[in-house]
């Protein structure tokens, strides 16, 4: 998978799929706000479709997420590090939330 990455984003380049990968983000959260405002759903799980289109969206990002990490060399080690890092920064600061 990550060839492909490469071999589209040296294709198109950067700055073409930047601005791509900004409609596909934005694809996301309407899917995400559709699902989260369903009227039908509201206090129920959300329903297949809902999550299917979901799953889609989050596909396409990944994807685009993809291009850009393979482009710049960038391994999963090092984007794991971060995500492990911001997650337990705002796990910090919910914690000194609920005590303030």
């Amino acid at each position: 998978m990550k060839s492909d990455a490469i071999e589209i984003i040296e294709h198109y380049g950067v700055m073409p799929q930047l601005k791509y990968f900004q409609s596909e983000v934005f694809e996301l959260n309407e899917a995400i706000i559709c699902a989260e405002n369903d009227e039908f759903n509201y206090y129920e799980e959300v329903d297949k479709s809902n999550k299917k289109h979901i799953a889609e969206e989050i596909g396409d990002v990944r994807f685009m997420l993809l291009q850009f990490q393979s482009w710049y060399g960038i391994k999963d080690e090092e984007i794991e590090e971060v995500m492990r890092f911001k997650g337990k920064r705002q796990l910090e600061r919910i914690k000194n939330e609920i005590n303030n």
